[in-house]
């Protein structure tokens, strides 16, 4: 398999290429790949490995994107399982978490909708999740904080650049992959 992609590589005028992004291939030009190979469209997927607190974004089996993640912490458990992009929004913002603003000044912050009670005259405010892909229920992928650990409410936390590649490489239905 590996000299099968080499020789397509060198016969599309790609050899020294890596399939990694970071190394020379995007997934752009894997798609330009595929395309001169006759396949219409490139399936794309994105398989987020819990135990290594990594997600890998694949178009047509070739590894294209990586990224730390920050998974959910004990007790919000992102929920291991084969899912499919459902929603995408690169401007979402939380309606479970954030905080409570009045008059511009937070009164409450890191704010649970569900436990903590609106202040009066208090509005709440959404946690951004900037590119925001949604795979399972309230559960997606965003832009976050990654402390090297899970340690999110259960979406998939990841740096912004990778976000954001992420976000683009995907539509609604690509397949995405939860395991332990």
């Amino acid at each position: 398999m590996k000299s099968l992609l080499l020789f397509l590589l060198a016969a599309f005028g790609l050899a020294g290429c890596s399939i990694l992004p970071e190394a020379g291939l995007a997934y752009d030009q894997a798609d330009n790949l595929y395309r001169r190979l006759g396949s219409d469209k490139p399936p794309r997927q994105i398989v987020i490995n819990l135990t290594r607190q990594k997600a890998y974004l694949y178009s047509n089996g070739l590894l294209v994107g990586e990224s730390p993640v920050s998974t959910g912490k004990e007790g919000h458990d992102t929920p291991p399982g084969k899912y499919r992009v459902i929603q995408k929004n690169a401007k979402h913002a939380s309606n479970l978490y954030g905080n409570y603003v009045r008059n511009g000044q937070v009164v409450v912050a890191g704010a649970d909708v569900r436990k903590d009670p609106k202040p009066p005259g208090a509005v709440f405010v959404g946690a951004p999740m900037p590119y925001f892909i949604r795979f399972h229920g309230a559960y997606g992928l965003h832009e976050g904080f990654l402390p090297g650990y899970p340690a999110s409410s259960g979406c998939v936390r990841m740096p912004m650049r990778q976000a954001r590649r992420f976000f683009h490489a995907v539509e609604i239905g690509t397949p995405v992959i939860v395991k332990r």
